[in-house]
């Protein structure tokens, strides 16, 4: 009889591979700051292009911090930047975003595989809070 440690490693090796290159800390440092999940939605609520300009305004920080996030944003892949004479224009870049989201969630219910559903589970923390 396989003991539970057996059985982990073979479920690691097996399938879940590819789970820890998925699992990219940048991303998550990205997404994890509340200020940029901020400027992140604004910009995905816009629906299209905005400057940097716009996107700092009816905050309560500078410019240059705004800029700073959406750098950190554009390093990760999360939106694009395109320059236009003397504005910055950022946009989400939804399919890539999407995809990268999407694919971490199939790897994970593939690598762990739920037994009951959690989705109604009241004790979880992110969708309790809403």
């Amino acid at each position: 009889m396989k003991n539970k440690t057996d059985i982990c490693k073979k479920s690691m090796t097996d399938c879940c591979s590819g789970l820890s290159q998925m699992l990219s800390p940048r991303l998550f440092k990205a997404l994890g700051d509340p200020s940029r999940v901020r400027l992140l939605v604004k910009l995905a609520e816009a629906g299209g292009p905005c400057t940097v300009s716009d996107l700092a305004k009816g905050g309560n920080v500078d410019i240059s911090v705004v800029s700073r996030h959406l750098a950190v944003l554009r390093e990760t892949g999360i939106i694009s930047c395109e320059k236009q004479g003397k504005e910055v224009f950022c946009t989400v870049r939804t399919d890539w975003l999407t995809k990268v989201l999407r694919d971490l969630a199939g790897a994970l219910e593939v690598c762990c595989p739920s037994k009951e559903n959690s989705m109604n589970d009241p004790a979880d923390p992110i969708r309790s809070k809403t």
